[in-house]
């Protein structure tokens, strides 16, 4: 298995490597997957899942149409108000934004953005995201490898790991 960072958060993909991050603390372009068809946990009605997953994927097309053209450029030079990631493409951070964050909490983009006005700090689950993935980044980075016989070399923790495609985390998991 291989190991890939969305916003310092790691996570595992097919392949064996250790993961790598660029100078500000994001992935590099290479182990960021491409984004894919996203989709919501079994639990959630089949007209929800259709209707967030295609408020997401109509969000992300509009973004990708307003980036045509800077889609290599780092994100902190197409986007206002980037403060993760900023080294990251243009492309792959909305990629980031739609897996990474929408498809693991089971959310569109409306949750923590303003349509048409992304860089906006209105809506307090923006800055909830960040501290997380920095709450992410310690457990990952500081104090998973310090915990003895571990089964693996490298235990990591994601979004995905509690929240489990919903907005509140799983806490009564078997």
């Amino acid at each position: 298995m291989r190991i890939v960072s969305f916003l310092g958060v790691l996570v595992v993909a097919a392949g064996c490597r250790s993961a790598q991050k660029t100078k500000s603390g994001g992935p590099s372009p290479a182990q960021v997957p491409a984004p894919g068809p996203t989709q919501l946990p079994a639990t959630a009605s089949a007209a929800t899942r259709d209707s967030v997953t295609l408020e997401r994927e109509r969000y992300v097309a509009e973004v990708r149409q307003e980036i045509a053209g800077k889609e290599n450029l780092p994100a902190s030079q197409v986007f206002k108000n980037i403060k993760m990631l900023t080294d990251v493409p243009a492309s792959r951070l909305v990629g980031i934004m739609n897996i990474g964050y929408g498809k693991s909490l089971g959310v569109s983009c409306t949750h923590c953005h303003t349509p048409g006005e992304w860089d906006r700090e209105d809506k307090t689950q923006k800055q909830t995201a960040r501290d997380m993935s920095k709450m992410v980044a310690t457990i990952n980075n500081e104090l998973l490898k310090n915990i003895p016989n571990l089964k693996g070399p490298n235990a990591i923790v994601n979004c995905t790991t509690c929240h489990r495609g919903q907005v509140k985390p799983a806490l009564n998991l078997p």
